[in-house]
């Protein structure tokens, strides 16, 4: 089911757009779209929990609440990742929810980095229960990668992220970042 529908290079590092289940990925972490009490009962959040075991929960209870626009780890459980990072993203309606968006897979992508992992998959953050548009949602992501890689040219700040992917399982989701992507 898994299905790479966008390839890109950008500045040495390989980036994809993944229609599929983000459970199923072979990357080093994978992105949980999480709210802030780090309960993870519905959507995303309730599937990576019954996939990979409530360890992944018993681990998020002991780190507590978490602000929105940041974002934590834990151990992947059975899943064949080597981690979950659990990223905060904004309620639409909230109030300034890009950047708290923008914030959200930054923080991700700077947890990753921290914890020397290559490769990551990330999802459309806020944009299921959350009601972040998802175009917005698709426009925000993309460019907020783009920042990021564009910001570890320096040798000063090399990444060890490699390896990016948005994995989509919607086709409506889906359409808008493959419009993100052929922007880039």
């Amino acid at each position: 089911m898994n299905q790479v529908v966008r390839e890109i290079s950008v500045n040495g590092k390989k980036i994809y757009l993944v229609r599929g289940d983000i459970t199923e990925r072979s990357v080093d972490a994978i992105v949980n779209p999480a709210n802030s009490y780090l309960r993870h009962g519905g959507g995303l959040a309730g599937a990576i929990i019954k996939k990979g075991g409530k360890i992944i929960q018993e681990e998020s209870d002991k780190i507590g609440e978490v602000p929105v626009g940041n974002a934590v780890i834990t151990g992947s459980g059975n899943l064949q990742c080597k981690a979950v990072i659990h990223a905060v993203g904004p309620k639409y309606g909230e109030g300034n929810e890009d950047q708290k968006l923008r914030s959200a897979l930054k923080n991700a992508l700077k947890l990753a980095e921290i914890n020397g992992l290559k490769s990551i998959a990330v999802p459309a953050i806020s944009s299921g229960i959350f009601g972040f548009p998802k175009d917005r949602c698709a426009k925000t992501l993309v460019d907020e990668l783009m920042s990021f890689i564009k910001s570890s040219i320096p040798k000063s700040r090399a990444s060890s992220l490699q390896t990016f992917e948005f994995c989509i399982l919607d086709e409506e989701t889906l359409q808008h970042f493959k419009l993100e992507f052929d922007r880039i």
